[in-house]
C-alpha cells in the first residue's frame, strides 16, 4: 500500500535527502507549509488524509488514506470556497514538466546548478527541486527567500534559479544564466536571461515560457478562459474528483487570448483570487476570519494593485462604532494563515455593495 507521507521539515539538504528515500520506498510527498500555525499544519494533514508524518522528530505512522501506484506528490492548493485541495501529481507528470523545462533552458550537467529559494510547499519550489533530480544538475536548497543568501548562492557557482517579482526586484538578475520568474504581475521589460512563466499548481509549475507553450503542451482558449492539456497535468484532486474535460482539457479559470502566433497573453484570472507577491489568497478565508474582529460589522477583502506586490490584500470593512485597526485585522489573520494573506490596507465603507438576495457583488468594490 502506497503512502502519503507529510513532510514537516525546513529546506535544506536533509529536504532532498528524505524526498528521495520516500520515492524510492514508493510514497508519495505531501510538502506542508512551515509558515503555517501548528494546529492549521495537523488540520491540513489531516484534511489530505497522509499516513505517515516526517518532522524533526522522525516518522511517525497515522490514520490516512493510500495514494495510487505512481503518485509522487500532493501540494495543498485554495478552492474557490477557500477550502483547501490537494492537487495529485504523478512521477510520469513531473518527470515530464522538468524535461521540458530544462530543453527549453539548455540545461548542463556539467556547468549548471539550481537554486531552490521558494517555499518548498508550493509547486513553484518543489518544481526545482524536481527539475535538478531529473537532469542530475546540482542543487542548492534554502529555507526560504533572502537576497543576501540568493547573491552568496549565485557567487557559490548557482546559475538557475525560480523567482516571483517580488523577489526578483530585490536581487542581481545578471548573476544567474537564467531567472524564471512567475506567480503575479510579471514586468513586460526585463532582462534578456529573464524567463517569464505562466502554470499553476495543477500542470506542475509553468508550462509556458515567454508566452510560448513547453514541448508537449497544448493551449487553447474556450470563452475566453485559457485551457491546457499535456502530460504535466495533475492526476486529480485528492478527493478523487478530476478537473480535465472528457477530452483531457484542464479549465485554468484565467483569462486570455492567442495570438495568431501561437503566443500566450494572460489577462488576470475569472475568478477573485488575490496574487500577491507570488502568493495566493482566497477573499473568502480571509473574510471568515475578519469577520470575528471586533469593531467589524461587515467585510469584505479584494485585491488592490501595487507595483511592488502586483496586488496588496486590503479589507474593507463597514465598522462598528469603534473601527478596528489594521494591525489588529492583520494578528487575527496570521493566527490561522500565512502572514501573506493578512489585509495590508483597510478601507472603511458605510456597507457593502449586495444583490437583492444579499450576495456580495465584489466587482464594485
Amino acid at each position: 500500500m502506497n503512502r502519503l507521507v507529510a513532510l514537516c521539515l525546513p529546506g535544506g539538504p536533509s529536504y532532498v535527502d528524505v524526498i528521495r528515500r520516500i520515492w524510492d520506498e514508493g510514497d508519495a510527498v505531501f510538502p506542508v507549509d512551515q509558515r503555517l500555525p501548528k494546529a492549521s499544519q495537523a488540520d491540513l494533514i489531516e484534511h489530505m488524509a497522509a499516513s505517515a508524518i516526517v518532522d524533526s522528530g522522525g516518522e511517525a505512522s497515522i490514520a490516512g488514506r493510500p495514494v495510487e501506484t505512481g503518485d509522487a506528490l500532493v501540494v495543498a492548493t485554495s478552492g474557490s470556497t477557500g477550502l483547501p485541495k490537494g492537487v495529485v501529481l504523478t512521477h510520469d507528470a513531473l518527470a515530464a514538466n522538468a524535461q521540458a523545462t530544462n530543453s527549453f533552458l539548455g540545461v548542463e550537467s556539467a556547468s549548471d546548478k539550481w537554486l531552490a529559494c521558494l517555499p518548498l510547499s508550493h509547486v513553484g519550489g518543489f518544481s526545482v527541486v524536481v527539475r535538478a533530480l531529473h537532469s542530475d544538475v546540482a542543487l542548492e536548497v534554502h529555507d526560504g527567500f533572502d537576497a543576501g543568501q540568493v547573491s552568496q548562492a549565485a557567487r557559490n557557482g548557482a546559475t538557475l534559479v525560480s523567482l516571483v517579482p517580488t523577489a526578483m526586484n530585490r536581487i542581481d538578475t545578471a548573476d544567474f544564466r537564467k531567472v524564471l520568474v512567475g506567480g503575479s504581475s510579471v514586468p513586460s521589460v526585463r532582462p534578456s536571461n529573464v524567463v517569464a512563466t505562466y502554470g499553476m499548481t495543477e500542470t506542475g509549475s509553468g508550462v509556458v515560457y515567454d508566452r510560448r507553450p513547453l514541448d508537449g503542451v497544448e493551449l487553447r482558449v474556450e470563452q475566453g478562459e485559457i485551457q491546457l492539456r499535456c502530460p504535466m497535468l495533475l492526476r486529480c484532486y485528492r478527493d478523487g474528483t478530476d478537473p480535465r474535460t472528457d477530452d483531457g482539457w484542464f479549465p485554468s479559470g484565467d483569462a486570455g487570448s492567442v495570438d495568431s502566433d501561437g503566443l500566450l497573453t494572460v489577462h488576470g484570472r475569472k475568478g477573485d483570487m488575490i496574487i500577491t507577491g507570488g502568493e495566493n489568497v482566497w477573499p473568502v478565508a480571509v473574510e471568515r476570519l475578519l469577520e470575528h474582529v471586533s469593531g467589524v460589522a461587515e467585510c469584505a477583502v479584494v485585491g488592490r494593485p501595487d507595483p511592488e506586490w502586483g496586488q496588496i490584500v486590503t479589507a474593507v470593512v463597514v465598522p462598528l462604532a469603534n473601527p478596528p485597526t489594521l494591525e489588529e485585522l492583520r494578528e487575527q489573520v496570521k493566527a490561522s494563515l500565512p502572514g501573506y494573506c493578512a489585509p495590508r490596507s483597510v478601507e472603511l465603507v458605510d456597507q457593502l455593495p449586495r444583490t437583492s438576495l444579499g450576495k456580495l457583488q465584489r466587482h464594485r468594490l
